[in-house]
This record gives structure tokens, C-alpha cells and sequence, in this order.
């Protein structure tokens, strides 16, 4: 028979070089012989004989074999209208019928789509790149669409066509999106992107886009619903939106739901999504599920007094070790510990228990795996050809292509689309130092600088920029964190004003000065005192929030309890004086998990943290300690509503080198203060004069020398009456007794 096309058009399609089959597969209306008709022709490389059969099935059209023993044609010319056909395949001694693929003509994403994806404004783009269960002509299905403009050509594989690429073949757009509608197919299939590049190589790749993955090592994508939870916490959302959240409480719980704490592998967990073990787990073990998480860790999060959880990042990535920082699925909740709605389901109950959910978001770098971003289509697509800007060889990682509007589009559409479908409340921005520096870690001459010769990354810049005047714009309330560990300015400062548009930033020169001052033998520290001070110079120049976070607890840095000197009784009544000189110096709050309990090993990614010190009363103390400087965060407005203004803070006393005591005010917006004195020796400190700006009452509401702490209950047995002449420039005084390596918190009651 010969073919109604081109053998050539043929032999493309057969060997998988047509970047548009719709052309060639699929109906088609022809003239022949005078008259219209329709031909079908399809590629079925498993088929030994075809038919077309009318929708009742009670007329078969036989088709035939042209120019290829599996390439087949079909002219009907008794039907004068197209009518929803499907194919009968006959392989071997089985019949089954399947519907075409390339009778779906109309794509869903629109030339509009993919215009705005173009310039880089298609902030939902994620509804349509990616797998997506659709209907079209009353038949159900999924559409797949991804960008790859420089490949030769794509499909779609999985275990609904064995894998194989020559059955599925994909259409490009103007644009370099490649999409099909694939029938009958549902949730839970499993598939990857077959990419040819320009020379040929064959690369199988997960969905950018893809909502869902198997559980590593298996890297293909899986197509799932996101819009079938059902939600709860409008009340929460509500609130959200109307409220200021720098003027509120935050004390963030930072955490890595994997080492958290493990269950027994023995112990299926109730969502019959079967939660998985790493390697390097101690035997037996298992992570714990989202749902899981939900019942434990949100009681202890709720009873600990934390405002928000941040979860380091739960984007699918293959590598436990790499803690989640090294992605692969930036719109894929990791499958370790259950699926997408178990995600919700967590976020959900922490919302209904008033705690905030933080995402760790790692936009920086991506890892060079071959089933990821990474010379996706063949060429460099997601990252920068060059590697003086394309690579951090520290890391070994990919950086992306800032200047890219399909890549900004890609990363900004992933903040919104967190919040969007999971209603998480705020990201934490990982490694913004080595994206808006184009020299960072590099020595000189393996870095590019930008057009104007600087060191900055003008692209990089212009991403955040753009992204936070979005992001407020759809999501007021929201947080945006940024761990930049340079003096970069105006990080926290609105985009329209030349900011990078952040609401927070974590303080890193405050922890470093911390930690090297408590660190030191208290002999020593009255000649390091700037280390105490020095933050406050700076302290309203950006909306700081003061962090103890995983970096501090690693790689040989030690815990936080091991970095305190002195003898065990000495470790503990430090780290409860720096635990309580963060909660009273201005700026929100962020501790990573274990330090509330003084954990003596360093975090270990496969362990658990060290649950069983909490029979040790110095632990189980210290514990209850943070638990109530929670609670009075929570409870005292002079703590939170001015964290970021001058007017929020007033020194007392900084200069006490010689005892090594500080005083300062706290104040609210409503005029209302509270006095800390910290002493930072373990030499207690009796009648110790303070001076205060009201007469009357101070009454001592924390003490962290406290019995109930673990201290040895030196204090000012409940409170001070002030006495009518001042010091420290203040028109009246109290003597406090400054406890040893104590922090004491007193709130003006007035004229009692």
C-alpha cells in the first residue's frame, strides 16, 4: 500500500527525530479521488495488526502496514465526520484497546502560556508545565509539558509503554515546550522525559515540574493531585493575611524531619504509605511519616513554646547526606516520608495549633545528577555554559542561570507555588552570599565579573527583587529569611527602595560574636566584651533574626553545650545565660532541634537526636528553661514589637568589663519595659545597682539560676523596690543581685 505521506515524514517518526508527530500521527482530512476522507495513521512498535474501531465498538476498520512493518495507515471514507475512535492492537495472542494520543490535538497551554512564561511573568506556571490529570473531549487522562527548546526531540516513558521512547513522542512549541496528552492514564503513574539532544545522546529525565517522585534511589516522577486535600486553616490563613508578622512573636524550632526522631521499621506506619530506611539508620530503624510527625511533633513543638517550625529542605533530592540542599525536585515534597498530601496534612495541623511552617528554599545551586537539571536537554539550559559562573566547584554543584527568564520563572513560580498548595507561611533562603557574589569561594581568575566589571551578580540581585514584589503582593504575611553571611546592605529593605526585598535576615555576625565570646573562660571575657555589645551598632540597620542553627552543630564544631567552658554545672548555667541573652536582645529567634535539651553529640543526619538525657535532670531542666523563655516571648510585647527600631532597646550598663555585667531596657510599642541584667561570670553579684527610668515595683519574672532550671537559686526573691537616687543616668535605682552566669528579667509593675 502506499503511504498518503512522505516516507520521509515516516522515517522520522520511526526513528524518533519529528519534533511535531501530530503532523503525521493521528487524523487527518485528505482529498482523494475527488472526495475528503480521513486517514488515521499510528507508530505502534509492539503491533502486528491494527483496527480502528468506532466508539460502540461495533465497526472495526482494519489498518495497514506502510513503508514500516509498525507503522500503520487507515483511509474511512464512509465517515464524513470524525468520530472518537480507538485503536485494536493485536500482539501475539492478546487484544486490547487503547485510545490515540495524537487524536487530542488542542494543547492546553496556550501561546499566552507560554508568552508570559517567555518573559518570565507566568507565576502559576506550574499548572500547567509538569503532569497534569485533565479531561479532554470527555475522556481522562494526563497532559504533560515540559520545556526543552533545544532538543532534538522527547517523549514520555514509564511503565505504561515500557519504557519506551519511540511510543510516546512529544510536540514543541514556538516557545520550546514540549507537550501530549496521554488518555486513560491516572494518578500513580509513573513516568520520566526521554530527551534527545541536538547530537543524538539519549538522556531520561525526572519532571522539573513533577509534583511527586519515587523514593530514592528510584529517580522517576509520578503523576499525583494536589487539589484533593482538604484544607483547614482558612482561620489561620486569615489571620495571616492581616497581620504584621515582624510586629508578632517568632521563635522558630529549626529541624530536620529525618533525624528528629525514628521509629521501628517493625511498625508500619498508618497511612499504608510505607516509610523508608537510609544505610546508615541504626538497624531496624525507620524515618517517621509526615502524619507520623504530625502526632509527635507538633505536641512537643506546641508545649515547647516555638511559633514556627523550619523545616530544612523537604524538595526531593537523592542524597540523605547532602540534607536536603542538594535538589532535584523543586516542585516534589520528598517521598521519604509519605506523599504530598501527608505534607499537607502535617502543615494543616500545624496551623490548627497555631504554629507557622518555614521552608528552607535552596535557589543557589543544583546538583549534577543525570536524571536532574543539569545539561537537561543536551545543552546547558538551567545553568550558565560557562563555568566561571556556572559551576561552585567547592560544592560541586551547578549554579542557575540567573539571567534566564525562563530560569527566574521557574524559581520565582516555586516560592509561590509552596505557599500556594501547601500553605506553608515563610521560606528561609539558603547560601544568598554565593548568589549575589560572583567571586564567592573563588580565587581570582576563575571568576566572571559582570558587564560593568563589579564582583555582584546583577541577575541574582534582580531575581530577589522581583520575586519579593510578587511574593507580598500574593502572600501578605509571608516571610522571606535570608541566611546571607556578608554586610551586604539593605538585604531586608523593600525591592522598590533598592533592597533586596527580604523581611528577615539571619544575624550572623551576632552568632559568631556569641559563640567566641561564650567560648571563652569567664576570667577572659571582661577583655572581649565588644563581642557582647558590638551587634547592637548595627542591630536596627536590617530586621535581623538571631540564629543557633545546624551549621553551629556540625563538622567537628562541636554542640552547643560542648562549646561552653567550665565543669558540667558551669556548661549548663552558660548556655542557659545565652539562651536568655538571645530572647531578650532585639531581633526573632531561631534554634535548631537538640539544643533545647543540651545534646552532647554533634547532630548526625542518620541518628536520632540524644532523646534519652531527658532522665537527667540537668537536661530535663534546661529543657523547661527554653520552654519558658518561649512563653514569655510569646507573653511580654516589650520582647517582640520592636524588634527592629532604636526605640525598642536602651542600655543600661555596657561598659562593666570589670564584672562583666550588662543591663538594658526592653520596650513596647504601648510604653511598657522590662530591665535584663546578665551576668556572665559565675561570680554572683549582690546589691548590684541598676539604675531605671520609673519609681515603684520591678518584679523578677525569670530567673535562669532558677532551682526549676538546674540553678543554684541565687536571686532577688521576687522582685525590687527601686530607692529614690539614680545612676546610669537614671533618676532612680535598684540593687539587683546578678546572679552566677545568670540572666534575671525584671517587669515594672509601678507604684505598688
Amino acid at each position: 500500500m502506499t503511504p498518503t505521506i512522505p516516507t520521509e515524514q515516516i522515517d522520522r517518526i520511526v526513528w524518533n527525530q519529528h519534533h511535531d508527530p501530530f503532523t503525521v500521527l493521528g487524523p487527518h482530512q485528505i482529498e482523494q479521488d475527488g472526495k475528503s476522507v480521513w486517514v488515521v495513521r499510528a507508530y505502534l512498535p509492539d503491533a502486528e495488526a491494527v483496527y480502528v474501531v468506532t466508539p460502540d465498538q461495533h465497526k472495526e476498520y482494519p489498518m495497514h502496514s506502510v513503508h514500516h512493518p509498525h507503522f500503520f495507515e487507515c483511509i474511512i471514507s464512509d465517515a464524513p465526520h470524525l468520530f472518537s475512535y480507538q485503536f485494536k492492537v493485536k500482539s501475539g495472542d492478546s487484544d486490547r484497546l487503547i485510545r490515540d494520543p495524537y487524536y487530542f490535538k488542542s494543547p492546553l497551554l496556550t501561546e499566552f502560556d507560554a508568552y508570559l512564561f517567555g518573559e518570565g511573568t507566568h507565576y502559576q506556571i506550574y499548572e500547567k508545565m509538569g503532569a497534569h490529570l485533565t479531561t479532554i473531549d470527555n475522556v481522562s487522562g494526563v497532559y504533560f509539558a515540559v520545556w526543552a527548546p533545544n532538543a532534538r526531540n522527547v517523549s514520555i516513558i514509564g511503565d505504561f509503554n515500557s519504557w519506551d521512547g519511540r511510543k510516546h513522542q512529544m510536540r514543541k512549541g514556538n516557545t520550546g515546550i514540549w507537550d501530549l496528552f496521554i488518555p486513560d492514564l491516572t494518578v500513580g503513574t509513573v513516568y520520566k522525559y526521554e530527551i534527545k539532544s541536538p547530537e543524538g545522546h539519549i538522556y531520561e529525565k525526572s519532571d522539573p515540574y513533577g509534583y511527586f517522585q519515587e523514593i530514592r534511589p528510584k529517580t522517576a516522577s509520578i503523576v499525583t493531585d494536589l487539589n484533593t486535600y482538604q484544607w483547614n486553616d482558612r482561620a489561620w490563613l486569615e489571620k495571616r493575611r492581616t497581620e504584621d508578622p515582624l510586629k508578632k512573636p517568632i521563635s522558630v524550632y529549626e529541624m530536620h524531619l529525618g533525624s528528629w526522631m525514628h521509629a521501628s521499621s517493625a511498625n508500619p506506619p498508618d497511612s499504608g504509605y510505607p516509610a523508608v530506611s537510609a544505610a546508615d539508620l541504626k538497624p531496624g530503624a525507620r524515618f517517621l511519616t509526615y502524619r507520623e510527625l504530625a502526632e509527635d511533633l507538633i505536641p512537643y513543638v506546641k508545649e515547647m513554646g516555638y511559633t514556627h517550625i523550619e523545616m530544612m529542605p523537604i524538595a526531593e533530592h537523592p542524597f540523605d547526606g547532602s540534607w536536603g540542599y542538594q535538589v532535584t525536585g523543586y516542585y516534589a515534597a520528598t517521598s521519604r516520608y509519605g506523599t504530598p498530601q501527608d505534607l499537607m496534612y502535617f502543615i494543616d495541623k500545624c496551623h490548627q495549633n497555631d504554629i507557622g511552617i518555614i521552608v528552607d528554599w535552596v535557589p543557589a545551586h543544583f546538583p549534577k545528577d543525570g536524571h536532574g537539571l543539569s545539561f537537561f536537554d543536551g545543552t546547558f539550559l538551567y545553568e550558565p555554559a560557562d563555568v566561571r559562573i556556572g559551576e561552585h566547584k567547592e560544592w560541586g554543584t551547578k549554579i542557575f542561570n540567573y539571567k534566564r527568564s525562563e530560569v527566574k520563572n521557574f524559581l520565582i513560580a516555586n516560592v509561590l507555588f509552596w505557599f500556594d498548595k501547601y500553605h506553608i507561611d515563610g521560606i528561609r533562603v539558603d547560601a544568598v552570599a554565593s548568589m549575589i557574589y560572583r567571586d564567592y569561594n573563588r580565587e581570582a581568575g576563575t571568576w566572571l565579573p559582570n558587564e560593568y566589571g563589579g564582583r555582584e551578580s546583577l541577575e541574582a540581585i534582580e531575581l530577589f527583587r522581583h520575586l519579593h514584589s510578587i511574593l507580598f503582593t500574593y502572600y501578605p504575611g509571608a516571610l522571606s529569611i535570608a541566611e546571607e553571611s556578608t554586610s551586604w546592605p539593605m538585604v531586608t529593605w523593600p525591592a522598590y527602595s533598592g533592597g533586596l526585598g527580604f523581611n528577615l535576615k539571619w544575624n550572623m555576625g551576632w552568632m559568631h560574636d556569641m559563640l567566641d565570646y561564650f567560648k571563652l573562660d569567664p576570667y577572659f571575657r571582661g577583655h572581649n566584651n565588644n563581642y557582647l555589645t558590638f551587634s547592637i551598632w548595627y542591630a536596627f540597620s536590617e530586621n535581623f533574626m538571631l540564629a543557633l542553627s545546624h551549621d553551629e552543630v556540625v563538622h567537628g564544631k562541636s554542640p552547643m553545650i560542648g562549646k561552653m567552658p567550665g565543669d558540667e554545672w558551669q556548661k549548663f548555667a552558660n548556655l542557659r545565660c545565652l539562651y536568655g541573652y538571645m530572647f531578650t536582645h532585639p531581633g526573632k529567634k531561631t534554634m535548631f532541634m537538640g539544643m533545647e535539651f543540651g545534646q552532647w553529640a554533634e547532630w548526625n543526619v542518620w541518628g536520632d537526636l540524644e532523646w534519652h538525657l531527658l532522665q537527667y535532670p540537668s537536661h530535663k531542666t534546661l529543657q523547661k528553661y527554653v520552654s519558658d523563655l518561649n512563653k514569655l516571648l510569646r507573653s511580654l510585647p516589650e520582647l517582640y514589637t520592636q524588634d527592629f527600631t532604636q526605640e525598642g532597646f536602651e542600655w543600661i550598663e555596657c561598659n562593666d568589663t570589670r564584672n562583666s555585667v550588662i543591663s538594658f531596657l526592653r520596650k513596647g510599642e504601648d510604653g511598657e519595659f522590662v530591665l535584663v541584667v546578665c551576668n556572665f561570670t559565675p561570680v554572683p553579684h549582690h546589691n548590684y545597682r541598676v539604675g531605671v527610668p520609673e519609681k515603684g515595683f520591678y518584679k523578677e519574672i525569670l530567673n535562669s539560676d532558677a532551682p526549676i532550671y538546674g540553678g543554684s537559686g541565687i536571686g532577688n526573691m521576687g522582685g525590687k523596690y527601686t530607692d529614690d537616687y539614680g545612676t546610669h543616668g537614671k533618676p532612680y535605682s535598684i540593687d539587683v543581685t546578678a546572679p552566677p552566669l545568670g540572666i534575671v528579667i525584671l517587669k515594672y509593675r509601678g507604684e505598688v
